[in-house]
This record gives structure tokens, sequence and C-alpha cells, in this order.
């Protein structure tokens, strides 16, 4: 039996389908969000004064939910805007460019590379450093500006982004939504990560050499290239001396290595993996100011964390009012507004979940492809992190409707979302990439398409035989 739906239901479900709906156009939904919030609250309270405040109150709620995942991030930039402004970064890849010694090396070593640092440092930081570093090294043996910006998006907005199994932004992000425990979700998102992960990459190197052997794709010269590399480390790369950059170079990584090793030996996931690595990057952060400022060691640590958390609020800064709506589905309802819904009830998507079982013969089939088309129709913003809340609640939604499956079709969904707009699929979200290897951002989605989609369908598939 479910409880009887109410207006309340109806509410959330049309504003559900509004907000997909103005995604879709590429339209932002803030706005569609805060008023599905107030409609929801004053059909709930029948206050104007309660619905009103529940607009605040809605935000607050979403904000403290995701406040870790903003906080790790801006730190994490932080920590990378001063390896990158002190040289550090450079060297710490710059052993790499040695072992690129063909293109076929150079597209699967970039790409390795922009894989593993962004697990640690998220791909915005890696992008430029890998750009800058390795970029003239694989057009010299052969690789064109295209190929690594290919590579760059599909293993680091891709593959790395999608699982973000160190940071944790997005399982944190996508569990919420789904209420599910974020070891869960990455567990059942572990084997369509590397699946997704593998079956894209690979077309992609397959449609890359067939196009150079044609002669369809060429080298452009080194004067072509342009290699977007500011030169915002000038300053400071002069301050430090070689000895001392090899040193952090060695000692960066191994200091995050041990994080690993700790989460391993300690079992330790979500908040507590993340709390490791933000209190890691930040004790990196001050070390390496005091090696370079010195005496302006306080003012500088303050200004690379003011840095970091503009750049975390700047992208979170919409996402605080989708989420926020998206969590009155489930437990946010009663944490923002008490206990207002019907008697019986187990939260406006787990009724909603009910009723549709109930009326339409749902399978895992059914439920997969569902999941992946919404996630990926969540990422046209080009933003990919907007829409996790939406594919956490429709993947709830999904599995009570089935009776099983929730961590598979939450991380198809999740999975869909970054890879269509964290940065693969969306001309505006791979200007980074596109910026650094001075490439046409049209033309780099035009070439990552079929194997994302290559890559989507078959994860689909898989998925529907895991659910």
């Amino acid at each position: 039996m479910f409880v009887q739906l109410n207006l309340l239901h109806w509410l959330y479900l049309v504003f559900t389908f509004l907000i997909l709906g103005f995604m879709v156009a590429k339209r932002d939904t803030s706005l569609i969000c805060i008023i599905g919030i107030f409609l929801l609250s004053f059909f709930a309270t029948n206050s104007l004064s309660q619905s009103t405040m529940a607009i605040f109150n809605s935000f607050i709620y979403a904000i403290v939910e995701l406040l870790g995942t903003i906080l790790i991030i801006s730190i994490i930039v932080g920590m990378s805007s001063i390896l990158t402004k002190t040289g550090i970064s450079q060297v710490m890849v710059s052993p790499f460019s040695k072992l690129i010694k063909t293109p076929t090396l150079a597209y699967w070593i970039i790409g390795l590379l922009m894989m593993v640092i962004s697990w640690f440092f998220w791909p915005s930081p890696a992008v430029a450093l890998l750009g800058a570093v390795l970029l003239p090294v694989a057009v010299e043996v052969g690789l064109p500006a295209l190929g690594v910006a290919m590579a760059m998006n599909l293993f680091g907005h891709g593959i790395a982004l999608s699982g973000d199994f160190i940071i944790q932004g997005a399982p944190k992000l996508t569990a919420d939504a789904a209420g599910i425990p974020v070891g869960e979700l990455m567990s059942a998102s572990i084997p369509l990560v590397f699946i997704m992960g593998l079956v894209t990459t690979i077309s992609a190197y397959i449609f890359l050499r067939r196009d150079l052997k044609k002669g369809i794709l060429k080298v452009e010269g080194k004067e072509k290239l342009g290699v977007n590399r500011e030169n915002n480390n000038e300053e400071l790369d002069s301050i430090l001396p070689s000895k001392i950059k090899s040193f952090f170079s060695i000692l960066v990584p191994f200091l995050f290595f041990i994080d690993v090793v700790i989460m391993l030996i300690m079992k330790l996931q979500g908040g507590d993996a993340t709390a490791l690595i933000g209190g890691t990057a930040v004790f990196i952060l001050i070390i390496v100011s005091a090696v370079t400022y010195k005496a302006n060691i306080l003012e500088q640590v303050t200004a690379h964390l003011v840095e970091g958390l503009k750049f975390g609020f700047q992208i979170f800064g919409p996402i605080i009012p989708i989420a926020a709506f998206f969590y009155l589905g489930g437990e946010g309802f009663s944490a923002v507004l008490g206990d207002l819904l019907p008697e019986g009830s187990r939260g406006i998507v787990n009724d909603l979940g009910l009723a549709l079982a109930s009326v339409v013969p749902l399978n895992a089939g059914v439920g997969a492809v569902t999941l992946t088309s919404v996630g990926a129709i969540t990422g046209l913003d080009g933003s990919g992190f907007s829409g996790l809340a939406l594919t956490g609640s429709v993947a709830k939604l999904f599995a009570v409707a089935i009776g099983r499956g929730i961590e598979t079709l939450t991380a198809l969904g999740q999975i869909a979302a970054i890879w269509v707009g964290g940065g693969t699929l969306i001309p505006w979200a791979v200007i980074p990439a596109a910026a650094i290897c001075n490439v046409d951002p049209f033309e780099l989605t035009r070439r990552n398409f079929k194997p994302v989609m290559i890559g989507l369908i078959i994860t689909t598939i898989v998925g529907i035989f895991l659910v």
C-alpha cells in the first residue's frame, strides 16, 4: 500500500519535469527551483510568512549538506594554485615527458596522468598543469593538440570526475539525494565508471588513429599551437631553488599516497576520507607558503584559501537552489517544514515511487535507460554537478518502484550527468581543455561525441544486468 498522493506530491512532480525541461532548453533553473520551494512550502503550511522563510531555510539546509564538498574543493584549488605558481606542479609531471615517444604513448600517458591528478586535485588544475608541460612534447611526437585535449577531457572530466573516488564531491551530492550512504554508491559505481572509461577512451583512440592515418587529422605546426600557458609562475618560479621544487614534487604525491593507504587500512569513506585529504592539502599549502613567502606567510595562506573559496562558491552557487528543492523530496522536507506530509508518508519521492510501481510495470531495463537519459539531460547545462540532486531523486523513485537497484541506478545517473556536462560534450564545459590546447571547443565536443555515446550505451546495458 502507498500513501494517497496529494497536492504536494503533484507539485513536486510538476516542478521536477519543469526543471528537466529548462535544462534541456539550456536555461538556468535556479528561479524555477525557488518558485517550487515556495509553492511546496505554501501549500504545506498555508502561511505566506512561513513559506517565505522556508526558501531561506531550505538554502541553509542545502548549504549545510554541501558544505564539506564545497570546502574540500576550495582547499584543493587553493593548494593547487600555489603549487602551479611556484613551478612545483611542473616538476611533478616533467619526468613523464621522457616516456612520451610516440602518439600512442602520448595519448595514454597524458590521459592516465590526467586521471590520477584529477582524482586528487580535480580536473581544472590538472588541465592547466598537463597542457603547459606535456602538450609541446605530445605534438613533437605526432599527437595533434586536438588529441591531447581529448585525452585530458575523457580521462579527467570523464573517468576521474564521474567516479570522484578520492575527494568524493560528486558521490556525496548524488548519494544524499538518493538517501543512501556514499560508500554504497561508490562501490556500485566502480565497475560502471571503469567500463564507461575503457569503452570511451579506447573508442576515441581508435577513431583518432583512423583519422590520423587517413590524413583527416594532422599535427599543427608549433607556431600554431599557442600553448595557453599563463606565466603566472614567473614571479615565484625563480624564488624556489630547483632542489626545493624537486623535494616538494616528491613530498606532495607521497603525502597523498599515505592518505590513500590510511583510507584503505582504516576503511575511511565519505566525510572522513574527505577530511583526511582536506587536512593534508591545508598542511601542504602552509608548508609551501612558508618556504616561498617566508615573512608574508600569514597573508599569503589566507589569499590562497580565499582564491579557492571563490572558485568553490562560484561552482556551487547555482547548485544550492537546485539541491534545496530536491532535498525537499526526502528528509529535507521534515527538516525545513516539519511533519506536514500525510500520515504514513515515507517522503515525497518514496510516495511517488510506490504510486508509480502500482500503475506502471517497471523493470531494470526501463529504470537503467531512464536514469542514463535523465543524467545526460541534466548535464546539458554544462555543469555536470547541478543535476546530481535530480538524478539521485529520480533513482530513488525508480528503485522504490522496481524494488531494488538504487545504488546502480544512482551511479548510472551520476556517470551520465558528469560525462555529458562535466567537460566532454558541452562546448562551454570543455573550454579549459580547448583553451590550453588552442583548439576549437565545438570541434573537440564533436570528436568526443561518438566515443562518449558508445560508452553510455554499453554502460547502460551493463547497468541493466547489475540492477
